[in-house]
């Protein structure tokens, strides 16, 4: 990965969460640009898709420390933008003095209910100083993570490199699986087009990927929840849709055919959550 203003905007981030790290999760656009880092990783003939804000999952039983993850944001150039009208405000953490307005969203997984007693929906809550979105599903994205090593061999401003954890590429592949029918039709086209470039780039592994998911992820979800990503193989590639054509587009540069993508979608995901 080359040397761009949004690595020295992510290792900001990543320094003033270095307390916390083997606990948080990278997942989301991040996750997938780290993944073309990772030794496992077939290096591709196109950049991996831009992505401007950086999401982190954080355990709901995140421990707390004599800083918190907000006052370490603060010391690092980073401000708080609220959201909404929930309590607490939804809240981005954007860095003051980024040239590509990087900022940091912080996510916890939804568990039970989506409203509490009182009828208020269960939106967000406030973990180790910061404000964290609860959604559905995101417990996935905690799974065994994968581990990759950022530092200036690699394009990032650390010296000494700095190990982060990433999502699991099965359980960022079954994420956004099981989130597509809450997704606009342009993000699910994009999403289409993570998953390609994500089986793309791991290609020779999907293999190895497929025994992960069996044995770290699968067996912690729910059956109905891995009936639904077992057959999206089926349900969202087995014909071409316009969110695959839309999704074909935005690699226009590439000449993909949105039966091609339709076609390595099918074929990966089949291979990795199929029975």
């Amino acid at each position: 990965m080359s040397d761009h203003p949004e690595n020295e905007d992510f290792s900001r981030l990543i320094l003033a969460l270095e307390p916390w790290l083997p606990n948080l999760v990278i997942i989301g656009g991040w996750a997938h640009r780290l993944y073309s880092i990772h030794p496992s990783a077939r290096r591709l003939p196109y950049l991996p898709l831009m992505t401007l804000d950086t999401d982190v999952a954080v355990p709901t039983g995140l421990q707390v420390l004599d800083q918190n993850i907000r006052d370490r944001l603060v010391a690092n150039g980073f401000k708080e933008e609220r959201l909404g009208r929930d309590n607490p405000p939804a809240t981005h953490y954007r860095l003051g003095a980024s040239k590509t307005g990087f900022y940091a969203e912080f996510l916890t997984p939804l568990s039970g209910a989506a409203h509490g007693r009182d009828g208020k929906t269960k939106a967000t809550s406030r973990i180790a100083g910061v404000v964290s979105q609860h959604l559905r599903h995101l417990e996935i994205l905690l799974y065994a993570p994968w581990t990759v090593a950022i530092g200036r061999s690699n394009g990032f401003s650390f010296g000494d490199p700095k190990e982060i954890q990433m999502a699991n590429p099965a359980s960022f592949l079954a994420h956004k699986i099981l989130i597509y029918s809450k997704r606009s039709h342009g993000k699910f086209a994009k999403d289409i087009l993570y998953i390609h470039d994500t089986l793309e780039m791991f290609g020779a592994r999907l293999e190895d990927i497929r025994r992960e998911w069996a044995t770290k992820i699968k067996p912690r979800i729910h059956p109905k929840t891995v009936r639904k990503i077992e057959r999206a193989a089926s349900d969202l590639f087995g014909k071409l849709t316009d969110a695959i054509r839309e999704a074909a587009r935005m690699a226009d540069s590439r000449k993909l055919s949105a039966e091609a993508v339709r076609e390595r979608c099918s074929l990966g995901l089949n291979r990795i959550f199929g029975k």
